[in-house]
């Protein structure tokens, strides 16, 4: 076999697995998207008062540790993350813009101040600035190198990591006054729980942090060639 047969081979075989595991992913996203939806439906995320919302922390973290786990000990599918589409991934970022409706259910009083304002305004910091990062990678690959880059990366895990679930979930457990006179009437993050509002956080949270990771493998990876 010639050597350019060789070659050819090589790269259809490359190429039949990453059709493959991009198949497999979305499979995947589905399965996760519907598992999420039944559980929701299913009251699985709620929690007595006063309790830390293990399962709905659950939801969160194990998604995101699962793909960590796949990508450092699956070879293909470690390749396949570093050539994934980056700016397509990032440009779906734009769709926290709808942290304003955490603002509006606040404003209706069907969410706490301590969690609608952080929650809401850091997802719309990232999704008004999505398009312009988009932009700045089609204008310059090198851009994905970039500090600029990594900061807005991490911002956006900051804002689920911190302003999302820290104050929604955790903050409450800290200053319990938060929560000091619990009643019917009382305004809390509970909605979250239920559906549709859960699949936020056991869906599209883990899901758009994948995506930050991703981002930042590439960027690595950019910034390794370089050197």
């Amino acid at each position: 076999m010639s050597h350019t047969a060789v070659l050819l081979h090589s790269t259809r075989r490359m190429r039949g697995t990453t059709v493959a595991i991009r198949s497999f992913v979305i499979i995947i996203l589905a399965l996760w998207f519907a598992l999420s939806f039944t559980l929701g439906a299913r009251g699985a995320f709620l929690n007595r008062p006063g309790t830390p919302p293990f399962a709905l922390l659950t939801a969160v973290v194990v998604p995101i540790g699962v793909f960590l786990s796949v990508y450092w000990t699956w070879r293909a599918f470690h390749e396949f993350v570093l050539t994934a589409d980056v700016a397509l991934l990032t440009a779906t970022q734009s769709w926290r813009f709808g942290g304003l409706g955490f603002i509006a259910l606040y404003m209706l009083g069907l969410l706490p101040g301590y969690f609608a304002w952080p929650a809401g305004i850091g997802d719309m910091v990232i999704g008004v600035t999505a398009p312009w990062v988009v932009l700045a990678l089609a204008r310059n690959e090198q851009f994905a190198a970039s500090k600029t880059f990594a900061f807005w990366n991490i911002f956006g895990i900051f804002d689920f990591a911190v302003l999302a679930i820290g104050s929604g979930a955790v903050a409450p457990l800290i200053f319990p006054r938060l929560l000091q006179t619990v009643t019917s009437q009382t305004v809390t993050a509970a909605p979250m729980r239920h559906l549709p509002l859960s699949l936020i956080p056991t869906f599209l949270v883990p899901m758009f942090t994948i995506f930050h990771l991703i981002a930042l493998f590439q960027a690595r990876a950019v910034s390794s060639a370089k050197d």
